[in-house]
Formats: C-alpha cells, structure tokens, sequence
C-alpha cells in the first residue's frame, strides 16, 4: 500500500537534503511528452494524490504546491486537502505561475531538480532563464521522485500491430518519402522522433502502451539518404512484422538505445528536431559537434490533413458510433422511465457496451465523463465506484464519451434532460447550443486560424456575462490520439502560434458553461474544414459537421434560438435521421425518429 501524500512528500525532502537540492518541479509528462502517461511516468499524480491529466507540482524544503488550470479546480480542491499541497489556480489573478513562484522561492546558489526524461528542451531553456536571474540553476540528471517511488510500475508491454491496408491507405514507405523531401529542403541529414503520434502515423503501426490512445512507447531516427531506426522494445513485435518493416528500410533497435544512436552523430550530421517534442535528457546525447535545426516535426503537419480515403472511413466509423450512441441512451432513457436506479457508472457501461458491437471498435478514445447535475461542472470529471452519483428522473446528466476504431477517432459531447429541467439549465443549455452553431455555420477566409474563431462560440455566453475555461476545439487522430495538432480552437494568446486551419483538417467544436454545485453543459461535435466558395476577396473555408447523434432537445429553451439556428438544428437532425436510419430497426428506429423531429 502506497504511504499517504504527506510521508511520500517527507521522504522527497529528506532526498532533497541529501543531494543538496532547494526544490524539485514535477511536471505531467513521460520522455514522448505525451498529454496521457504510462502509469511509469505518473510521478506527479504519485506524489500529489492529485489525478488530473494536467499538474505541474513543486516541492521546495517547506512549501508545496500544485498549479492546474479551471478544468481541474473542483477536483483539485477535493483531492489537496491534509496533503500539505496548496492549490494554485493557473490564470487566476494575483496567483504566480510555477516559474514565477520559484524565482520567489530560490535564493542565490540553489539547485532546482527536474527529470529530463520528463522536461522538453524548450522548457529547460525557459526555467534556465528564469532562475538565472536569480542566479539559482537546474539539474535534470536528478529523477529524485523516481528515487523514493517504491514498486514504482513497470514499462508498458504492449503488442504493436500494423494499422490494417485497408484503412491505412498511405504506405508507410510513401509517408517517409515525403518526410524524407521535407529533410532535405531544411538540409537535414537526420531526424529524431520522440512523439508517440508522429512515429505511429509515420510507420502505419499502432499499439496500446497509453491507456485509449493506440500508440507504443519508442523512438525514431531517419536518415535522409539511408534508412529509419525504431528504438521500440523489440518483443512487443512478431517475427513477420520485424520482416515488413526492415524491407520498407525501418530497422529496429532497442528502446534505450536511442542516445547512442545520437552521440554516434558526426560532424559532418545534421539534425532535425522539435525542440518542444523532444526531452533534455534525449537532447544531452547530441554530440555539441553535430549541427541542430530546431523546427517542427514535419509529420504534425502532414497527418493533421485527413486524405479523402480516410474522411470517407471516418464519415462511416461516425455512422456506427452513432448507432451505439442511440442504443445506449435509448436504453438508458427508458431504464430510467422505469424506476430503475442507476449511476453514473452505468452510462459507462452502456456506452462501451454498444460501442465494442460495431465492427472495427477498438477502445474507448478516452476515460467516458458522465456527471450528473453538479458533477457535469467538472469538466473532466471521471465516476469512479468510490466516488459516483446516482441519477434520478430529473436535471442534466452531461455525456462526454468517444471510440477508437481502425476507421477513425470518435469525440462527442451531449447533455441529456433525465427528467424536469429548471429554466436556468435550459436557458444555459441554449446559449451554449447557440455558440456551437455559430462555429458550425462559420465561413472564414484561407489562412484564418482557431484563435481568430473561438470568439464566435463564446459570444453568446459573453452577452449574459458568462464564459468558459477551455479551448473550444482540438485536433482529432485518424485512429490515434483523440487530441492532436497542430490547429486548435482557443482564445488568443501572447506568443501563441497561430496555425491556420486548412480543408482535411478536424477539429472538434465544444463550447460549454460550468457553474459549480449546479450543473455543467458541454456540446461537442466533430467538423471537418471544407472549401466553401471563390469570391473576389480570395478563397473561403467552412466546417461540415461529421458526428452524427441527435442533440436532447428537451434540454433546451426553443424560444431563445433566432430562426437561423433554429433552421441549422433541424437539418442537423435530419442529416442524423437520414444516416442513421437504414442501420436502426425496432425501439431504438422510433427513439431515434423522436429525438430527430423538428423544433417545434
């Protein structure tokens, strides 16, 4: 049994003592700097008692704290208390950010300890010059929580796969050509790979070491004129997909191998690297004599543009999910119309339930969210059989739920009404529907980028004074992580890159309102960027709407939508009706029917 967070943090500080270091920061990150971590690398969580997805823990010899952002503030308030862990809620005024707080806490002299398996080289750079106006420094030699972590768990052992041809369509070799075309216009002789969706893209293979996203823990290096290197536990192989990969010029190599691979460099080298994707302690192994070009990893780019062989798999993958999607609230509609007693761990159930009966299901895409009444307003609230809600036959049960399948990634957020529903909860489901339609029927100019669009979600909210703490749309994976790159929708910000959106590219629209001990509201659905017309004024982009599940209309207040929403919402569930339809039969045909008839 793991000892409680106060004595995990006692024995750090006693580790700290002994090797002379001030304060040691523990981001949530692995060496691919991935947004999901193996349970290997989940340090902070360890040490913090804190879950979220999202946490960067300090620990100095007589402070703690924890930042994470509004998404996680509930649940961090819930789960900080008695850790000696202070909550400090990011992007709120007159609260530092962890930098900042450590510049007040260093002195002169002190050493900051950080993982460099665990810390971009961007980020290093960034703590250097912040500490050294302090004159305190950092060392990422020291995993000092790795050093206290008793039956700290293992690497992950996966089996990797190749993503079947069919769905697959883009031979790998085709892919690392067109890499390779990228290399030598940037005069790179070599490029090193450490993010786990960019090397499961590029290589058509796909695994199961981060839990819902379909990616393996490895390392690639590619040579410009020569072959590719995976560094990849080589038994999570078979024999005969060793053999594909060596005849389409992948080698395999072992996982911990990578930086002698790169200390191999030579003068003569030039290395390709994203210096936001790749980790310091990776980076350290680069001979000083081997020429670096910092830039970003070409396939980001590449995979972001969905081709139209796998739009037409994911159009249809966004059929079946919604079929399981039906059945399950069907079924939980008319349980509930029973006086039967359900939580929120049911819905889970049902969820997963119809979804592994449609063909190419892999997986979940992400832990399902299902918070009813004043668990909806934490956006990323996760049920659990120690802590869970009943549902009864009223308010708004928010739904937040996706798949992996070999056809595509699903993402999908809807609100149901189990019963009556308050005015306030209608009127605040509406204003965020009507956020989301704005977004859905934009048409923006080529070139225009997420940040320049997030107002348009909002601006509804904003009329009556209210907002939310998140972005409004990420990017979304052909059969990989359900949040990807490099576009975004979200409010501007200082240094932000602005990446403009482009036809291929899907991304989802969720805008949402969250009052806390209330309810929370949350619409999502996925869009694809379309060409919409030439005009004079040059060429204009549009979203065409691929999720296909009905929206619960009982959750809404009709009366607040102009006609042109109104006229959106009903081709919406028409579009739904006319898809969904010839895969229907029986009760769930009629609720569909139901769900999909015109405002009235």
């Amino acid at each position: 049994m793991n000892p409680p967070v106060p004595t995990r943090l006692a024995a750090l500080r006693a580790a700290m003592q002994q090797h002379g270091i001030a304060a040691v920061l523990v981001p949530s990150a692995d060496p691919h700097l991935s947004e999901y971590l193996p349970a290997h690398w989940q340090a902070r969580t360890w040490l913090s008692g804190f879950d979220g997805s999202a946490g960067t823990l300090v620990i100095s010899a007589t402070k703690a704290g924890l930042w994470t952002d509004s998404r996680y503030f509930s649940q961090a308030e819930q789960q900080l208390p008695g850790s000696g862990i202070a909550l400090m809620k990011e992007r709120v005024a007159d609260v530092p950010d962890h930098l900042a707080w450590l510049q007040q806490q260093l002195q002169r002299g002190d050493v900051l300890a950080v993982a460099g398996d665990s810390l971009s080289v961007n980020g290093q750079r960034q703590i250097e010059r912040k500490l050294a106006v302090g004159g305190a420094t950092v060392r990422i030699d020291l995993d000092l929580p790795g050093l206290i972590w008793p039956d700290r768990p293992a690497l992950p052992q996966a089996p990797v796969f190749a993503h079947d041809p069919v769905y697959a369509r883009v031979p790998r070799t085709d892919k690392l050509a067109r890499l390779r075309e990228t290399m030598r216009a940037q005069g790179a002789s070599h490029h090193l790979l450490s993010s786990l969706d960019d090397i499961a893209w590029l290589t058509n293979l796909r695994g199961s070491d981060v839990e819902c996203n379909p990616v393996f823990l490895a390392h690639l290096l590619v040579e410009a004129e020569g072959r590719a290197v995976l560094f990849v536990d080589r038994a999570k192989f078979e024999d005969a997909l060793v053999a594909e990969l060596a005849a389409d010029g992948i080698d395999i190599a072992p996982y911990a191998t990578i930086t002698r691979a790169l200390g191999a460099l030579t003068a003569d080298d030039k290395l390709l690297l994203d210096s936001s994707r790749v980790v310091s302690a990776i980076a350290a192994a680069i001979p000083a004599h081997a020429a670096r070009i910092e830039a970003a990893n070409p396939s980001t780019a590449f995979k972001a543009i969905k081709t139209a062989a796998e739009l037409g798999h994911i159009r249809e993958v966004m059929r079946h999910d919604g079929v399981a999607l039906v059945r399950a609230f069907r079924e939980l509609e008319e349980r509930l119309a029973a006086g039967e007693s359900l939580t929120e761990l049911d819905v889970d159930a049902l969820l997963h339930r119809q979804r592994s009966a449609q063909p190419g299901w892999i997986g979940e895409s992400f832990a399902t969210i299902a918070g009813y009444l004043a668990n909806g307003a934490l956006p990323h609230y996760r049920a659990t059989p120690e802590a869970h809600s009943m549902l009864q036959a009223e308010g708004l049960l928010l739904v937040d739920s996706g798949g992996q399948y070999l056809g595509g990634t699903t993402d999908i957020t809807r609100v149901l009404a189990l019963g009556e529903t308050t005015p306030e909860q209608r009127r605040d489901a509406t204003l965020v529907m009507k956020g989301m339609i704005a977004l859905s029927r934009a048409r923006f100019p080529k070139g225009a980028s997420g940040p320049q669009l997030d107002a348009l979600a909002r601006a509804p909210l904003w009329a009556s004074g209210m907002d939310y703490g998140h972005g409004t749309g990420h990017g979304v994976g052909y059969f990989l992580n359900v949040h990807e790159g490099p576009h975004g929708i979200r409010p501007p910000s200082a240094g932000g890159a602005l990446v403009p959106l482009e036809p291929g590219m899907i991304s989802s629209i969720e805008p949402g309102l969250y009052k806390p001990g209330r309810h929370g509201i949350r619409h999502e659905n996925l869009a694809v960027v379309i060409a919409a017309d030439q005009t004079e004024f040059g060429e204009f982009l549009a979203f065409e709407t691929l999720t296909l599940c009905p929206f619960d209309r009982r959750a809404l207040e009709p009366a607040l939508l102009n006609p042109d929403e109104r006229a959106w919402l009903d081709d919406y569930h028409a579009t739904v009706r006319a898809a969904l339809s010839p895969l229907l039969d029986g009760d769930d045909l009629a609720w569909l029917h139901r769900h999909c008839e015109p405002l009235r």
